[in-house]
């Protein structure tokens, strides 16, 4: 997948959530945990997360979670293999800026309420799978180019 780096204006879009994403920093370092920009992203994993985010979701929690720049992973080998899925949705941060997190729980219940599943049918993560997958609208990556 071809990344290019934010702009800094997007960097400010996101800034109030990816704040809550960096105030986690310390901690995640403190407990053993590592921190890394890949492609202008902060990626945070181990530490804390590794026992921390297990815990959220349902079967066996998740891997990694994005909030806006900053991209929480149990560890490092969850970090690169959620990175395609995760910039998807660093992207998606990019245009909806602070008002992401409550456009996906919107997109959550419409999904829910279409007797989908709140995560696994919302709009925002149909897109990070295709994309994570090499496909671009049902359309092979190869192929959209």
């Amino acid at each position: 997948m071809i990344r290019r780096r934010p702009s800094i204006l997007s960097y400010l879009w996101v800034a109030p959530v990816s704040a809550i994403g960096l105030a986690l920093l310390p901690l995640v370092r403190l407990t053993g945990g590592r921190a890394r920009v890949v492609d202008g992203v902060l990626e945070l994993d181990g530490g804390i997360l590794a026992r921390l985010l297990p815990r959220l979701g349902p079967d066996g929690g998740i891997s990694a979670i994005t909030v806006g720049h900053v991209v929480l992973a149990r560890d490092a080998p969850a970090a690169a293999a959620t990175r395609d899925h995760e910039r998807v949705h660093v992207t998606q941060y990019q245009r909806w800026g602070p008002f992401f997190p409550a456009v996906y729980g919107i997109a959550s219940v419409a999904a829910w309420l279409a007797a989908g599943h709140p995560y696994r049918d919302n709009v925002f993560e149909l897109q990070a799978r295709a994309a994570a997958s090499g496909y671009t609208a049902g359309v092979p990556r190869e192929a959209a180019r």
